[in-house]
């Protein structure tokens, strides 16, 4: 068939519905020709009914999709056959054939009812039933075949049809993990060697981002995110779409971000950055920020940092969370550069926590940089282990942290008192006075 310019896969404005529900609402995207696309979401986004719509299997109650440059509907079940390969979630076949018979079952686009396979054919089955590691079991029966041989078979099976578009549905559901990442590899590389265009909805969005050019967020119905893994991976993403809290760390050899999933979050969580009208800021070192840092992120705020040493365990656990961060080099003082980011996330943040961290010469800036903020802004302190224990500026660290709480600065004594404490201050605007500035309700405790 003769195929148009222009991208492998075009959905403009698509919307499915099934009877009064609708599946998916006016959903527009272009999948370029040679792309490994990832459509990832939670269950009932619409992944496989965008899958069947491209296939034809659905009909669009508004909108179009096209391949190849010619609408879906305008092909016949031969032309589609030609042009896309589908890989289901679960297929069982009823009738025990061969193995290497039901692969060929993909070449029959290619043949008239009549026609015998050719050579050709049966070298493709060879070859395709190689590439997916079941070449040894050609001659067995597919009932014969484990759960997770049959899926490879079926991958197989399209293979065959050598089609330049080729769609799979959770093609890992029954495999292991060596398996899986065999099959994505296989995959990736028909779409880097053969300029084979991919789309296949994942689950595991860690798989997603190792092997996919690029990931498709679907949450109901409609399109929330679209772009690279180092774009789209976030947990900001896993708390929106899945509601889930996770940690985002990058893989050292390939740089590619990846997740891990600690809890579900709460209805008033799952939202981060709403919970208050700004950031807020966590002052730390050495470990003493981290339980903040994790507690504010997991109900939701919008969480900064700083200013820290590279690589310290505070460091490290902003990294993973994703949070804005004002670094130092390690074993450095606090420079010009570290503190004018410092300053600046400070001038944003709508509160402050001030972790428990040991203070000397090095880092005594910290403390100082907040002074101007007192009385302004919400400063919380914490006070275990008392600043006297972790004063090592000779005695320059506890007259800072004094003035702080002449200032108007509030001491806690826990994660969990900070965040009553935060949770006090609403969603909208800061409290004020009736002049205007912002009140002391975090004021000193006296």
């Amino acid at each position: 068939m003769d195929r148009a310019p222009g991208p492998a896969l075009a959905v403009a404005g698509l919307t499915v519905r099934y009877g009064a529900r609708t599946a998916l609402h006016r959903l527009s995207l272009d999948v370029p020709r040679g792309q490994f696309v990832a459509l990832v979401g939670p269950n009932g986004s619409g992944k496989t009914t965008l899958l069947r719509a491209v296939l034809g299997f659905v009909a669009p109650a508004e909108g179009s999709v096209a391949v190849f440059g010619r609408p879906t509907g305008a092909l016949s079940a031969l032309q589609r056959a030609r042009e896309v390969a589908w890989v289901p979630q679960d297929e069982s076949p009823r009738d025990d054939v061969r193995l290497s018979d039901y692969v060929l079952y993909g070449r029959y686009p290619y043949h008239g009812p009549l026609d015998a396979e050719t050579a050709v054919d049966r070298a493709i089955a060879e070859q395709v039933l190689r590439d997916v590691g079941l070449d040894d079991r050609a001659q067995d029966g597919i009932l014969a075949l484990s759960g997770g041989e049959r899926q490879r078979a079926v991958l197989a099976r399209a293979l065959a049809q050598t089609t330049p578009l080729l769609l799979l549905d959770e093609p890992t559901s029954h495999l292991d993990i060596a398996h899986q990442l065999d099959l994505f590899a296989r995959v990736r590389g028909l779409a880097r060697d053969r300029s084979v265009t991919v789309v296949a909805a994942i689950h595991d969005l860690n798989l997603a981002g190792r092997f996919a050019d690029r990931l498709i967020v679907l949450s109901r119905g409609q399109l929330f995110a679209d772009g690279t893994p180092a774009e789209v991976l976030s947990r900001d993403l896993l708390a929106r779409v899945w509601g889930i809290s996770a940690d985002l760390r990058r893989d050292p050899h390939t740089g590619v971000p990846y997740l891990i999933p600690q809890r579900l979050l709460t209805a008033a969580a799952a939202a981060p950055g709403e919970r208050g009208g700004g950031p807020v800021h966590v002052v730390g070192g050495g470990g003493s920020a981290s339980p903040y840092l994790r507690a504010l992120a997991d109900e939701g705020y919008r969480v900064t940092c700083g200013a820290i040493p590279l690589l310290d365990s505070d460091a490290e656990t902003a990294d993973a969370l994703s949070l804005p961060t004002a670094l130092e080099l390690p074993f450095a003082p606090l420079g010009p550069e570290a503190r004018a980011r410092h300053r600046a996330l400070l001038a944003e943040a709508r509160a402050i926590v001030v972790g428990p961290f040991p203070v000397g010469p090095s880092n005594l800036a910290n403390l100082e940089d907040l002074e101007p903020y007192a009385g302004r802004v919400p400063i919380l302190l914490v006070r275990y282990p008392p600043i006297g224990e972790r004063d090592f500026a000779a005695g320059r660290a506890a007259a800072a942290y004094e003035r702080l709480r002449a200032g108007g600065a509030r001491e806690v004594g826990s994660v969990e008192e900070a965040l009553t404490a935060l949770r006090a201050l609403g969603t909208g605007a800061l409290p004020t006075t009736a002049s205007g500035a912002p009140s002391a309700a975090l004021g000193s405790e006296g």
